[in-house]
């Protein structure tokens, strides 16, 4: 008797665990569905987009454009945690987005801590939560961290197309998805991935997109000036960045300088640079611009962020330098010798090239005095412009860019 009461309760146990289970399911559904409220564009809206973006209603996005999208190296490789960057003018958004993928495996990542080995052994699934978690986290910035936006195609066309603007077959199908919690956008973003990093999938335009509406345009005005009132500007064929669109990933604001606070003009119009010290920096280095304006000089905002990557703007070109040590940047001691990896996007880059910069050794300076000439590698002139006088070696890599 004793022993059918006991299998009684066992099955009743697992009735009630199955019970449970399917509860939990049911209700992680309907998270999932009231997680976020799901909105279309509007003729007026769309217009909108595209002043921000070009300044008119005409342009549309190019055939380079159209096809760039976020996809990494093969895993378990040299370069597993990098992203194959296209050409044109969304490599720079690319590359933007790297540096914050480098910052969430290296620094941000809770599961584990991670050093430059660890990140040529990164698994396919390593690399989507890479990935989904730089997006969420870089549209919830440009949000206040109050909400953010996650933009679609939809298969259906929201509004009809009129003479007032340009359609590109993509924009006037656009679903917009709101979201109140990073959490939940982040797990949204892993499951529909698909939408950024498959080809054909305009997936750096979709996150564009996604960029501007969870800055929202009130914001966006709010952060440009009279020098800047749109994001893209056409240049020998193509569509490039200006230096907000940068800003806005790097730093969440899309401030159209890298110089530190506001700066009045003498026409008194008040220029916007960088308020905040960001989480990851930038550099930039012009051959043949001789004294480099006050304005166009990178500030300390940028210039020593709180974690050791940077976006490097190298005569037009971007690049990214980085270090897996995050005490770099917070004890001096650790800026006299140190180690910088160096990355291009370039097809011909296998690995990562590993830089020794010193910047006790005055080498660069001694050379200078003795031969009264400059060793102008723009690699090294960029890292001078936040090391001045240091002295790079290249380890065995044959010096490029």
């Amino acid at each position: 008797m004793d022993k059918e009461i006991s299998s009684e309760d066992h099955s009743f146990q697992e009735m009630e665990l199955d019970d449970i289970a399917r509860k939990i399911s049911d209700l992680e559904k309907w998270r999932e569905i009231f997680c976020h409220h799901r909105l279309e564009i509007n003729s007026a809206t769309h217009q909108d987009l595209q002043k921000i973006l070009f300044g008119n209603t005409v342009h549309v996005f190019n055939h380079d454009w159209k096809k760039s999208y976020f996809n990494f190296h093969e895993s378990s490789s040299d370069l597993s945690y990098a992203l194959e960057i296209g050409k044109g003018g969304s490599r720079a958004i690319q590359m933007a987005v790297q540096v914050n993928i480098l910052k969430y495996l290296l620094f941000t990542r809770s599961e584990k801590s991670s050093d430059f080995c660890s990140l040529c052994r990164m698994s396919h699934r390593e690399q989507k939560e890479a990935l989904s978690a730089a997006l969420a986290d870089t549209l919830w910035k440009a949000g206040e961290r109050q909400k953010l936006i996650i933009c679609a195609i939809s298969s259906e066309t929201c509004f009809p197309s009129t003479r007032d603007f340009q359609a590109d077959g993509f924009t006037e199908r656009l679903q917009l998805f709101e979201f109140l919690e990073k959490d939940d956008a982040k797990k949204f973003i892993y499951d529909h991935l698909q939408w950024f990093k498959e080809e054909g999938s305009h997936g750096v335009i979709l996150f564009l997109y996604s960029l501007l509406f969870s800055r929202t345009f009130e914001r966006l005005k709010k952060d440009l000036d009279t020098s800047s009132t749109h994001l893209l500007e056409p240049s020998s064929g193509n569509l490039i960045c200006r230096q907000a669109v940068l800003n806005l990933i790097l730093t969440g604001r899309a401030s159209p300088h890298v110089f530190n606070g506001y700066h009045q003009e003498s026409s008194q119009d008040l220029l916007h640079g960088v308020l905040a010290r960001s989480d990851v920096g930038y550099l930039q280095w012009k051959k043949n611009s001789g004294e480099q304006q006050k304005l166009s000089q990178v500030g300390s905002m940028l210039k020593t962020p709180k974690f050791p990557i940077w976006l490097c703007n190298i005569n037009g070109t971007y690049s990214i330098l980085f270090s897996d040590n995050k005490l770099l940047l917070s004890d001096w001691k650790m800026e006299h010798q140190f180690g910088l990896y160096f990355y291009t996007g370039h097809p011909f880059q296998k690995k990562a090239a590993y830089l020794t910069v010193d910047t006790h050794s005055h080498h660069w300076e001694e050379v200078q005095q003795n031969e009264n000439c400059v060793p102008e590698r723009p690699v090294e002139m960029v890292i001078r412009t936040k090391w001045k006088g240091a002295s790079v070696k290249w380890n065995g890599t044959l010096p490029f860019l």
